[in-house]
């Protein structure tokens, strides 16, 4: 599945997918685009894969947005499924199992589009955020600004948007929008602990879960009301699974559930 701008390892349970344009910042073009739509498809795919890390090669950047060099040179970053998966393909390709962002480096405008798209942030202590699109006329169209509303409070994001500063990973921590920050050469360890934590559970459950979380966001609470439709939904599906019955078996053995992912 690997191509020479996308690398995609897989571990045990974990899909590890990796910009690989270093000398370019880890810049999307059209085959980092492709490479991670493609890479996302096997991973949604594959009844084996539990989890997803998607970080960048080298110490400088995990992703530093479009790859505006290509494009001065007349070069299309657009691969032929761009608008099925939305930029870098991820920004609208939606995966219902978990995705973590290893971000290891600089990550403005469009790096951070795609640390957004993901789950969960991991982040080196060297790493930065920020959309600084209107630094340069134009705006974070690839899911910033519909995203960094819903993930820092309003006028927290409204100000990061409008102004176009940078965020360090501490800051970044305070307001919620990175779960951990770690030395940067224990990244990849870091975000494969936190993955491992995730595959640990059912995978199934992980899944529902995930469902209810992103289709419940903004929806009233009321009864009856619609979040409450989608939670019962997903519940009643996942309680069909064979997983959801072997997790109270097992503990009432006093054993390790075995989940089968179904």
């Amino acid at each position: 599945m690997s191509n020479e701008a996308v690398l995609y390892e897989k571990r045990g349970r974990i899909a590890i997918i990796t910009i690989n344009r270093p000398e370019a910042m880890n810049a999307v073009n059209a085959d980092v685009w492709q490479g991670i739509g493609t890479a996302l498809d096997d991973y949604a795919e594959d009844t084996n894969l539990w989890c997803a890390i998607i970080t960048g090669a080298g110490d400088r950047a995990f992703c530093a947005g479009a790859d505006l060099k290509a494009v001065a040179r007349g070069e299309s970053i657009f691969p032929k499924d761009a608008e099925r998966w939305g930029f870098a393909g991820i920004a609208q390709h939606y995966i219902n199992k978990p995705i973590i962002a290893a971000v290891n480096g600089f990550a403005l405008g469009g790096g951070t589009e795609i640390a957004l798209s993901c789950d969960l942030i991991v982040a080196s202590e060297k790493a930065t955020f920020g959309l600084p699109e209107v630094k340069r006329g134009i705006v974070a169209g690839a899911g910033g600004l519909l995203r960094l509303p819903r993930q820092l409070p309003l006028k927290v994001a409204t100000e990061v948007i409008l102004t176009g500063r940078p965020m360090s990973p501490e800051e970044a921590k305070e307001w919620g929008l990175v779960n951990r920050v770690v030395p940067h050469e224990q990244l990849l360890d870091k975000a494969i602990e936190l993955a491992d934590e995730i595959i640990a559970n059912a995978p199934v459950a992980v899944s529902v879960s995930k469902d209810v979380i992103y289709r419940g966001l903004d929806v009233p609470l009321d009864h009856p009301s619609k979040a409450w439709e989608i939670n019962n939904e997903y519940t009643k599906r996942l309680m069909e699974s064979e997983d959801s019955k072997e997790g109270p078996r097992a503990f009432a053995e006093k054993r390790k559930p075995q989940w089968v992912g179904r």
